[in-house]
């Protein structure tokens, strides 16, 4: 076993060889995705690349010989929010098509344990699809996450943390967005342009329709994101420090490893058929083989 593989995280610069020592080593992928989508006036459109992307490698760093972290996911599901100009869309059946065809090939050439490490909400729905078709699909198994959901493992974190009003006050270029940004890019952050932003819904104080980045109404709707926004900036920015971010960094970071050294080492699912009589044909979307199949 080479050592190159055991301190490499970042799977684009191992040779092929070495993606074979990283196979034997039961490495976990971890694949970003985001999105290229407006936050507002004060920050700039890779905000869903650059949060996954940096928890990713920061949890990587710790714990190398564990993880190999992917090239990011760059395009998502957008299409809500095209009335801000620079917002790049994918297609949602593209998107899931990219993703399974990345989980496919990692499946291929022997990494069984991906996780797919959100950044953009409406990626949402699309990725745990894919994660559940790579399941179903191939005999990999793969986890999607969303990085903010990574600061609700520890119960105490939040409510210590947070500040902003809930609902809303956490939504899209918010408190937690723009800390994590300040903490990771400052230096690109239009700090003359912070400002807070107000979900027009969440007004209506009705039970049912509200959102924020950790809940949402039994029945929100969602749709064009200039019809509930001015700014499309959504929630309590101004609360937001770099201090701040760098909790939720270091928050998330421990979390993932955390996740990580759970997942790389779980048993497998074991598929059973209980079907009385075996199917006379394969199931037409493709399978993950049945225990004892050859």
């Amino acid at each position: 076993m080479t050592s190159r593989a055991a301190q490499e995280y970042r799977y684009e610069k191992l040779t092929w060889p070495e993606i074979n020592d990283a196979v034997d080593l039961g490495k976990v992928c971890i694949v970003p995705c985001g999105a290229v989508e407006q936050h507002g006036p004060h920050l700039p459109l890779d905000v869903d690349l650059v949060c996954p992307t940096e928890i990713a490698r920061g949890a990587a760093r710790e714990i190398p010989g564990k993880v190999l972290v992917l090239p990011t996911v760059c395009y998502g599901y957008t299409g809500h929010v095209m009335d801000f100009p620079g917002t790049i869309n994918q297609h949602y059946e593209h998107f899931i098509h990219h993703v399974l065809d990345i989980t496919k090939s990692l499946a291929y050439h022997g990494f069984k344990k991906i996780l797919l490490l959100n950044g953009h909400g409406s990626n949402w729905p699309n990725l745990d699809l894919a994660a559940r078709r790579t399941n179903l699909e191939t005999d990999a198994e793969c986890v999607a996450a969303c990085w903010w959901s990574l600061l609700t493992v520890d119960k105490e974190f939040l409510p210590r943390w947070r500040q902003s009003k809930f609902p809303g006050g956490c939504s899209h270029a918010c408190e937690l967005e723009t800390s994590l940004y300040l903490y990771l890019d400052g230096d690109n952050v239009r700090r003359d342009q912070i400002k807070n932003g107000t979900i027009s819904f969440n007004a209506e104080d009705n039970p049912f329709n509200w959102v924020d980045l950790f809940a949402a109404g039994p029945a929100t709707l969602i749709s064009w994101t200039s019809s509930y926004s001015e700014t499309g900036v959504l929630g309590d920015a101004a609360l937001a420090t770099a201090e701040k971010g760098r909790q939720a960094y270091e928050e998330a970071v421990k979390q993932l490893v955390r996740f990580v050294n759970y997942f790389k080492d779980r048993p497998v699912d074991v598929r059973r058929d209980r079907h009385r009589k075996p199917p006379t044909m394969p199931i037409p979307w493709g399978q993950r083989p049945v225990c004892g199949d050859t």
